[in-house]
């Protein structure tokens, strides 16, 4: 029950572009204002946000170059340091995709609700209704297979793209109406709130390093996968940029501020009345697209671990026509909903979302040192390589541990709710492991 390729370098370009762009680029915006009160630092961050995000890129490219194979993210970990830290990590890396996952969901029906609901039901529960539905849309959809999958991750992304560039047409539309002038500054150290507002950027940047997942998905992997992170990352810097641009001049800073249909003002511009509903049609796009790579990625996980004989040997179960893995998904898709009926805002995800993210992608980064010597066979053999190594990665790093600081500064217990999260996941491994070992030597 083994995976095949069957993914091209368009379909992971696609992947990528997805893997990033959910809805947080029309909530963070406002979030990412409010840390920082001035235009200039709040162009500082989405620029900083956008350089560590391509050196991130650029180190994931090589690793995956290096070391493709389906659930990569897993097993990099337990090749380069140890299968408990790699259960550890991918444990807590999972929670944090699930919970980007709801958040994002979350942020999707403030938008649709309107739309598709009675007054009556736009509420809370009328949001986990809403989110709920979506969800099952795309598993359902998932189901029919990994090339059903791609092909409709494809559309969505190129419908969302152009949809997004469309709203950005309001910088040439706007009569300067909607600029609000007054802005909130911020309170306390200026270096700390450019932290905090790292948080928000990052959490919109970050998803790609999902990608090293298809390794065993995408045709002639080692050349087509660094090109797909690279092509990918670069659309995506281009668009956040053009977007948040476009929000500035149109809205402002205080505009900005208000944090409260971002997208919605913006197409109002460009639209006029009918705004509000093709604001609608893009939310609903982007969580399908989100929600659908990610119910496309996460499986390949659990696949890695089952492997390892971490998790039970259903999640890695594959239909051979589809491709497709029916419990795993299951099994996420369920996680997902769990997550939902617990938390009713973007705010409470946010924070601790980005600790786990941040802690994972920064150990995952320092293991491209350990690839290079592991893997010097394949130096020179034609493979992706990092032009500014040692700097990139490095660069990378230090940064992200600056954000897991700037979020243990601000929010101390948030951090013990995460560390405790870390520590289960390892408690559960050496509970787990010994286990699966005395299963594989009866079995024999």
């Amino acid at each position: 029950m083994s995976i095949k390729p069957l993914l091209s370098r368009f379909d992971i370009t696609m992947i990528v572009i997805s893997l990033i762009i959910g809805t947080g680029i029309f909530k963070t915006p406002g979030e990412v204002a409010l840390r920082t009160g001035t235009p200039e630092l709040f162009f500082a961050a989405w620029i900083v946000g956008g350089i560590v995000t391509l050196c991130g890129a650029l180190t994931f490219a090589e690793i995956g170059a290096r070391y493709p194979t389906t659930g990569g993210f897993y097993k990099l970990f337990s090749y380069c340091y140890h299968p408990a830290f790699a259960f550890m990590i991918n444990w807590v890396a999972i929670i944090a995709t699930t919970a980007s996952v709801a958040a994002v969901a979350l942020i999707g029906a403030e938008y649709l609700n309107p739309l598709l609901l009675p007054q009556a039901l736009q509420n809370a529960t009328g949001t986990k209704i809403t989110t709920t539905i979506m969800v099952l849309v795309v598993y359902f959809i998932n189901l029919l297979g990994i090339k059903t999958s791609a092909r409709t991750q494809n559309l969505l992304t190129i419908f969302k793209v152009g949809m997004i560039i469309l709203l950005c047409m309001a910088i040439f539309m706007s009569d300067g109406k909607a600029n609000i002038t007054t802005v909130a500054l911020p309170q306390g150290n200026a270096i700390a709130s450019f932290g905090l507002a790292l948080v928000a950027v990052f959490f919109t940047y970050t998803g790609y390093q999902q990608t090293i997942n298809f390794g065993g998905d995408v045709v002639d992997a080692k050349s087509n996968m660094p090109k797909g992170i690279f092509i990918g990352i670069a659309v995506v810097i281009a668009v956040y940029m053009a977007v948040n641009f476009a929000y500035y001049s149109v809205l402002g800073m205080g505009g900005l501020q208000q944090n409260t249909g971002l997208a919605a003002k913006m197409a109002s511009v460009v639209f006029g009345d009918v705004g509000s509903k093709v604001t609608s049609v893009l939310m609903f796009v982007s969580v399908l697209a989100y929600v659908n790579v990610n119910i496309m990625s996460v499986p390949r996980m659990y696949y890695a671990m089952a492997e390892d004989g971490i998790l039970p040997a259903v999640f890695k179960n594959v239909n051979q026509r589809t491709q497709t893995q029916v419990f795993g998904m299951s099994f996420f898709v369920a996680t997902v909903l769990g997550i939902l009926l617990l938390v009713s805002s973007f705010g409470e995800v946010l924070n601790y979302a980005i600790f786990f993210e941040c802690i994972g992608l920064s150990t995952a980064a320092i293991a491209i040192f350990i690839l290079r010597k592991r893997t010097r066979e394949l130096d020179g053999t034609g493979i992706y390589t990092i032009k500014w190594y040692p700097l990139v990665p490095i660069v990378f790093i230090v940064v992200y541990w600056f954000v897991i600081i700037s979020i243990f500064m601000a929010n101390p217990k948030a951090i013990m709710v995460c560390l405790a999260a870390f520590i289960a996941g390892l408690i559960i491994y050496y509970i787990v492991k010994p286990k699966q070992a005395n299963a594989t030597l009866s079995s024999h």
